[in-house]
């Protein structure tokens, strides 16, 4: 789902493109619900962000006499009209919608805060999604031909991408994405401004034409088809590359991933350079160094002792890189790159970056990281993470809300504590961080 950094801040058609059913992969499409397809290749349960869904109105919704959501929704009325939308269109889209509790119940949930993540990779970069990106490369050579002709975006990262946010289409959301996004913005207070900005941008969708509105299906936050863009991000960068006279990223995958390369493009992709390098830190390294906003030329983190874990030498010195630990000091490190920043466009969670950088790099045909991870240091639990949040927040460090969600702004408060307490700064929020957290009480 791109631009998701406004939210953390917290099917082809048949007759159209052709060179969907010529594999074998796709041919079954024809006849066979894709469900059946993938579920007899065993594949694994989706990960993505984009694709935990809510539950059923009927189960969930409030009461028909929630006059207060109805009152509210006509005076979005006004700011609807002002960009372009009719009474129309307004009417048919809020017709029957009702708050989504479970939207906010999903909000709270995101795998790549909340997971471990040697979990949250290993499902990523699973077998099973690997043998599927690769099959669909096979398949579909000549479209990434043409993609990566047009957009100079890679092709390993594009179906990287694909498979992280509905499991190459499977998951692509069935919620309705006005009750979605609507949810959020009458009742989630970190969201409540995305929200409500995302609602008004898809409303614009519909009056444009693209989709109806029974058929914009998504996710809990909005986010829609195949590689799960939210409304703002489809109105300003998806594409009609089938050229059919619409872009449908929900029904055609040649139109979503046309509009993922072409966000991967404006987002400053490099073509033909690495999103980052697995390093072995010099044993002297001080981790305070680890800062994604750090960044320095590679000859920089050369003269420090930093090593590519393979061996090999760094191919451009002069590229600029930051030092990343996604598990803290014991874990594997990295130092990522320019393309490491343009995938964080689409999702900003570093470990979302990681994953879809990893597994296209495993597409590619490259192995598994070669350092291990941390597994016998337990994560900390929701609860922990919470009363983490908050004691860092009464401290003066902001963690960006107190929610349960280890996201940029709270490993940053947790490095900003380690340093003032001259602990070792890796922004890992560990349980020795909260014992030292909870003595200084």
């Amino acid at each position: 789902m791109t631009d998701r950094s406004r939210i953390n801040e917290k099917s082809d058609s048949h007759g159209q493109n052709m060179s969907w059913l010529s594999g074998w992969l796709w041919r079954p499409l024809v006849a066979l619900p894709l469900f059946g397809l993938i579920a007899s290749l065993g594949f694994a349960l989706p990960i993505g962000v984009g694709i935990i869904t809510a539950g059923s109105q009927s189960a969930t919704a409030a009461p028909a006499s929630d006059k207060r959501f109805r009152q509210w929704v006509e005076r979005l009325w006004p700011s609807a009209r002002r960009k372009g939308v009719s009474r129309r269109t307004f009417n048919t889209a809020f017709r029957g919608v009702l708050p989504d509790p479970e939207v906010i119940r999903s909000a709270h949930y995101q795998p790549e805060f909340v997971r471990p993540v040697w979990d949250y990779l290993a499902s990523a970069a699973s077998d099973r999604r690997i043998e599927v990106g690769m099959a669909m490369l096979r398949e579909n050579k000549d479209l990434f031909d043409r993609l990566e002709k047009r957009f100079k975006v890679d092709r390993y990262v594009i179906v990287a991408i694909w498979g992280m946010e509905s499991n190459f289409g499977l998951n692509k959301g069935s919620q309705n994405v006005i009750r979605s996004l609507a949810t959020l913005a009458y009742r989630d207070r970190r969201r409540r401004k995305f929200g409500r900005q995302q609602l008004l941008s898809a409303l614009k969708i519909l009056q444009r034409g693209d989709i109806s509105a029974a058929q914009m299906k998504g996710s809990w936050a909005g986010a829609m088809g195949h590689t799960q863009f939210i409304p703002t991000t489809y109105s300003a960068y998806a594409v009609d590359f089938t050229g059919d006279g619409k872009r449908d990223i929900w029904n055609s995958p040649t139109d979503a991933l046309a509009s993922t390369a072409n966000y991967l493009r404006v987002s400053k992709w490099r073509f033909g350079h690495a999103w980052g390098y697995e390093i072995k830190l010099p044993k002297k390294m001080k981790s305070a160094r680890t800062r994604l906003k750090r960044r320095k030329n590679l000859s920089y983190w050369k003269k420090l002792g930093l090593k590519r874990i393979n061996g090999k030498g760094f191919p451009r010195l002069s590229d600029k890189a930051a030092l990343y630990l996604p598990a803290g000091a014991k874990g594997p490190a990295f130092l990522v790159l320019n393309n490491f920043r343009s995938i964080l466009r689409y999702n900003n969670a570093a470990t979302y970056a990681l994953a879809v950088g990893h597994l296209s790099d495993r597409l590619r045909g490259a192995g598994p990281f070669v350092q291990s991870w941390p597994t016998k240091h337990k994560p900390l639990a929701r609860d922990e993470r919470l009363e983490l949040q908050r004691l860092l927040t009464a401290k003066g460090f902001d963690t960006g809300g107190t929610d349960g969600v280890i996201g940029n702004a709270t490993m940053h408060a947790v490095r900003k504590y380690q340093k003032s307490r001259g602990l070792k700064v890796d922004g890992w929020p560990s349980a020795r961080v909260l014992k030292t957290l909870r003595n200084d009480s």
